[in-house]
């Protein structure tokens, strides 16, 4: 069986990010194993600017971000094997992989970081009615289609879901010469980033249905129109409220999944809310060795965030190689009232060189709030907060002082 000292599974923006760091680290026994026929993942698909900006500090499309790192890997001696695909992992750090070249392949590996992004929820993962007609397309496939086949999947759309891949895809069918009559939203809130919400539908004057949700689709060969109802409290459709488009494409944008089959098998604890690995201070997960960063850990917002967690577990996986890490547990990390989730879950202070980033979300939008980050009982700070929204990431730095001196677990709340 083949050794590798450090092996990356995906090749996208954490993967590329994750292998410079390991690289600049001193690990040169490195091999990034990625399904697809290129590197960058899905920044490959993504032509729109907007990249690269806390990076780079310029504004790069997706592909323009992923070649700066594909070109820092190739002056590099690490090792790519692209068109192949990882069977399984265990949590004895063996990698099964499969290509055209060498067939069946196994790998131990010293350390293996996680980089397989994530996945878009489908029709079935929401349950609509109505037949099941050519025309439903999840956003992120309509982009692929669109930016790297040639193809226009439709003329008349309709959009289910805010979240920033569907409101990019309104403005690029737009452009495109469609005609997109209109976004619903099943809650009364925008998912969408607001940079998105102004760029990609108010600039193009396409209506945003809030508290609205999908309650027909007719047509039986192909999408002939669509109704939406308005939704109460209990996100039930309310009677009388039907509104019907004529349409011949639906496009899905009801969120992302982070893809985590592999972590499975390695028997790898995932997190109820993020659907990711539950990860210490250090990117590791409950298998003493496996990292994860990126978007198969929890979904981001930028791809600059992703290279920046993915620059951190590079540092993390070379303590690790060098057994300057410590992989006792610590203690728990957490989200209280009003959070949504909380990454890392776990913390342990000896690993911390400086300072902590917490990353969190909120359930729910919040104007003039106060966040409390607690220990027990005990308050350790309170920050305010102008604005919060879930569709936003936000973060909080904890120096290392206030790391040691936490006895029970941080909790993150926001007071009411």
């Amino acid at each position: 069986m083949k050794k590798v000292k450090c092996v990356i599974i995906g090749g996208g923006s954490a993967g590329l990010a994750a292998a410079l760091s390991c690289d600049q680290e001193g690990i040169k026994d490195i091999l990034i194993l990625e399904r697809d026929q290129e590197l960058g993942g899905i920044l490959n698909q993504c032509i729109h600017n907007g990249f690269g900006l806390h990076t780079f500090k310029e504004e790069l499309s997706g592909p323009s971000y992923a070649e700066r790192y594909i070109d820092f890997i190739k002056n590099t001696g690490i090792q790519v094997k692209l068109n192949t695909m990882v069977t399984s992992i265990n949590n004895q750090k063996v990698i099964e992989y499969v290509n055209s070249k060498e067939g069946y392949v196994q790998v131990k590996a010293d350390a293996i970081i996680l980089a397989m992004g994530c996945r878009e929820r489908t029709r079935g993962a929401i349950s609509i009615p109505g037949y099941r007609p050519a025309g439903i397309w999840t956003a992120g496939t309509a982009q692929r289609y669109l930016n790297m086949e040639g193809y226009l999947c439709g003329k008349r759309v309709f959009i289910l879901g805010s979240g920033d891949i569907g409101l990019i895809m309104a403005r690029r069918m737009t452009l495109e010469g469609a005609i997109v009559l209109g976004v619903a939203e099943i809650m009364p809130y925008s998912n969408g980033l607001p940079r998105n919400m102004k760029q990609c539908l108010e600039d193009f004057n396409i209506p945003l249905y809030l508290s609205h949700t999908i309650t027909n689709i007719k047509g039986l060969n192909r999408v002939e129109a669509v109704t939406i109802n308005e939704v109460d409290q209990n996100l039930q459709p309310i009677e009388n409220t039907e509104k019907t488009f004529d349409v011949d494409t639906i496009l899905l944008s009801v969120g992302l999944i982070p893809e985590n089959a592999l972590s499975e098998d390695a028997y790898i604890q995932l997190h109820p809310k993020t659907k990711g690995a539950i990860v210490n201070e250090s990117y590791m997960t409950s298998v003493p060795g496996i990292f994860a960063c990126g978007n198969v850990l929890h979904v981001h917002d930028l791809v600059d965030f992703v290279s920046q967690e993915a620059s951190k577990t590079g540092i993390a996986v070379a303590k690790y190689l060098s057994n300057k890490l410590n992989i006792n547990e610590g203690y728990p990390c957490l989200g209280g009232n009003g959070i949504g989730y909380v990454v890392p879950m776990l913390i342990q202070p000896e690993n911390i060189a400086s300072s902590l980033e917490i990353l969190f979300r909120v359930t729910k939008p919040l104007q003039d709030a106060t966040l409390v980050i607690k220990d027990g009982e005990r308050i350790v700070q309170e920050i305010k907060k102008k604005h919060l929204n879930p569709s936003e990431m936000e973060k909080i730095v904890l120096s290392k002082m206030i790391c040691e001196g936490i006895q029970h677990g941080i909790q993150i709340e926001v007071k009411s």
